[in-house]
């Protein structure tokens, strides 16, 4: 789950971290008074929306305007600069062409900028610790910097039996290039930062730029947090903070039921059961040359209502040209999955070709409830055998 900047920062406050003053509006008006409220020579009006990239983004009815980042001095500067971002589409590097919807922002106070750095912790799957990450180079897509210059991205792994030791930060500041005071504000910041993240169960918490002032100190100007699903049952708070019109509604569609969906470029649809069956199923279809259109894993005790569910995630997609189910029966028995998919085709009304391959317990009465259903359904005997039908399938449709 992602929150916003000011959601991030307000957490992140709570552990110690450094933040300028800042206040969050849904009007130019709001955005007028907090900015008079903070009486300060100089403040920053940013764009809420759950992509990076703000400030070199652009909005769709300006393309050559500012982007969702803008400096203010005076009242009628934040008005003019908040009237244009409210309620139209930010469109950032992250966002895609479709961009995103601007509903709030936030008023922050500007501070003189000694050096900008990068910072972030995240777990690293290979070696199933968090990892720092640190660069020297704030301010900028960390991809493009490690792309270009990948000796200047710094990191260290944490030992989860010891953690955050005060040695890593103080080394990893002088490998900043930090001095002095400097030193004991990174070492403070990077303790805010782990502390955070281990007690809210996160994924990510980053930190572009962490500014150090002309007099030494250090200030987190901006703030990305994203959490563990599966440990939101430990922190109702966090739940508290998430905003569905940021997320993709089939994506909170396919949660409501219990189903894991990630939307995705291609033209056929997917339904599997297992996270890995999902994956190889996938990559299959692209080794026949086509594209998935989503990763869809409705997992081991899927019933005839989520089955259903699936099909309208899926089908709710206007790219999707054909559907590939692909469920190996263990826990779940094939001919309940067989039932399943001819009364979801029934009710969704289903329009484009459908292969399936069954596999597992029960599956030759399946198989028999599939070919006696009177659908239009194509049968596959494996899953190489069953990338090939749909991909057949799609292409003679689209030829016809």
């Amino acid at each position: 789950m992602n929150i916003h900047e000011y959601q991030a920062k307000t957490l992140l406050r709570r552990f110690g971290m450094p933040i300028p003053e800042g206040r969050v509006v849904r009007s130019p008006d709001e955005a007028v008074s907090a900015a008079r409220a903070m009486a300060v020579p100089l403040v920053v009006v940013k764009a809420q929306i759950h992509a990076g990239g703000r400030g070199a983004g652009h909005f769709a009815h300006d393309p050559a305007g500012k982007g969702g980042v803008r400096l203010a001095r005076t009242p009628d500067e934040v008005e003019q600069a908040a009237g244009a971002m409210l309620d139209h589409t930010l469109v950032t590097r992250q966002t895609g062409p479709a961009g995103r919807v601007v509903r709030r922002l936030y008023i922050e106070a500007g501070c003189d900028i000694g050096r900008e750095l990068y910072l972030s912790l995240l777990v690293d799957r290979a070696t199933g610790r968090i990892v720092i990450v640190a660069s020297q180079d704030g301010g900028m897509a960390i991809e493009d910097v490690a792309e270009a210059t990948p000796e200047r991205i710094l990191k260290d792994s944490i030992d989860p039996s010891v953690g955050l030791a005060d040695y890593q930060a103080r080394n990893l500041a002088a490998r900043l290039d930090l001095h002095g005071r400097s030193i004991r504000a990174f070492t403070a910041v990077l303790r805010a930062a782990y502390d955070a993240f281990v007690a809210l169960d996160a994924s990510v918490v980053e930190i572009n730029p962490l500014v150090v002032t002309p007099a030494g100190g250090l200030l987190a100007l901006d703030a990305k947090m994203s959490f563990d699903d599966n440990a939101l049952f430990r922190h109702p708070e966090l739940e508290e903070l998430r905003d569905e019109n940021e997320e993709d509604p089939r994506e909170r569609e396919a949660a409501r039921h219990g189903l894991a969906y990630v939307g995705l470029d291609g033209t056929i649809g997917c339904m599997v059961n297992g996270a890995g069956l999902a994956m190889a199923t996938m990559d299959i279809i692209k080794m026949e040359g086509e594209e998935p259109a989503n990763f869809l894993d409705v997992g081991g005790g899927a019933t005839q209502e989520r089955v259903a569910a699936a099909f309208r995630i899926v089908l709710s997609d206007r790219k999707v040209r054909g559907i590939l189910v692909n469920i190996f029966g263990g826990i779940m028995r094939c001919d309940i999955i067989a039932e399943a998919i001819i009364a979801a085709s029934h009710e969704t009304g289903l329009h484009v070709p459908l292969v399936v391959r069954l596999a597992g317990t029960n599956v030759e009465l399946g198989q028999d409830i599939l070919s006696k259903s009177g659908l239009r359904i194509i049968p596959a005997d494996d899953l190489a055998d069953a990338a090939r039908k749909i991909v057949a399938a799609v292409r003679e449709e689209g030829a016809a």
